[in-house]
């Protein structure tokens, strides 16, 4: 039996772009399968731009996405596995939390989780440029800027506050925009099946992230993977998700 060969598609055609509201757009790579896809997440500010994530780094993101290089722009990593920081590396300001800094500088396929998740097997098709499941491998983009607990990402107009969220890693984050109700939550908490068993992930930190986040007057949540979702949504998650771990 003979595996399955991914079409290949022009590289023009690898991202989407959708308007959310709130001045945010999702970008995705719909070509890779919903469960492995990278949400990324553009927030427009007076000052300068926001992107949380880069997806997988397959295709140029600043050569196919012409919104993410029109004005400055932060990009921060919600954490650093591989279908989060695939295109950080073409990016002047990068920003993540201290405790994953290491792997977004020096990215192997392990510490990333390309291994084992990378094959073709991910993917309903490829695209049309230099690929390989076999040799992909993240690039290195060392950090501009290190996040902490409380920081804030000061778009002139807007203010993300950071919220360390480990448990599915140790240095996941989510970004808080109190003023508008907005919760960027990347891979701790999504509409879909949470992932709790990589070689970094930590039982008890998890309990603890997704209490504090179920303590924030959240309007919309723009998680890490999957469509959004509401606050009361967000509520359901976790509280099911808390009862269920017998908390």
């Amino acid at each position: 039996m003979t595996s399955r060969i991914p079409p290949r598609i022009p590289p023009g055609d690898w991202y989407r772009q959708r308007p959310v509201g709130d001045g945010i757009t999702w970008i995705d790579e719909p070509f890779i399968q919903e469960f492995y896809r990278c949400n990324i997440w553009h927030v427009r500010g007076r000052d300068r731009d926001l992107m949380v994530d880069s997806g997988m780094g397959v295709v140029s993101l600043r050569e196919w996405v012409p919104l993410v290089s029109e004005r400055p722009l932060d990009a921060v990593a919600s954490h650093t596995h591989f279908d989060h920081i695939g295109c950080h590396h073409e990016f002047p300001c990068r920003l993540c939390h201290s405790a994953e800094a290491d792997i977004l500088a020096e990215p192997t396929r392990a510490s990333t989780l390309a291994d084992p998740y990378v094959t073709d097997a991910i993917f309903d098709a490829l695209p049309d440029v230099p690929y390989s499941s076999t040799s992909y491998a993240v690039k290195g983009a060392p950090a501009t800027r290190l996040l902490e607990d409380g920081d804030i990402i000061d778009l002139g107009d807007r203010h993300f506050e950071v919220i360390p969220t480990p448990g599915h890693s140790p240095g996941g984050i989510a970004l808080w925009e109190a003023a508008s109700g907005v919760l960027i939550s990347g891979d701790i908490v999504y509409d879909g099946p949470l992932i709790e068993d990589t070689y970094h992930a930590d039982a008890e930190a998890y309990i603890r992230s997704m209490q504090r986040l179920a303590k924030l007057p959240v309007r919309i949540v723009h998680g890490g993977h999957f469509p959004s979702f509401s606050g009361e949504r967000l509520t359901e998650i976790v509280t099911t998700w808390l009862r269920d771990k017998g908390v």
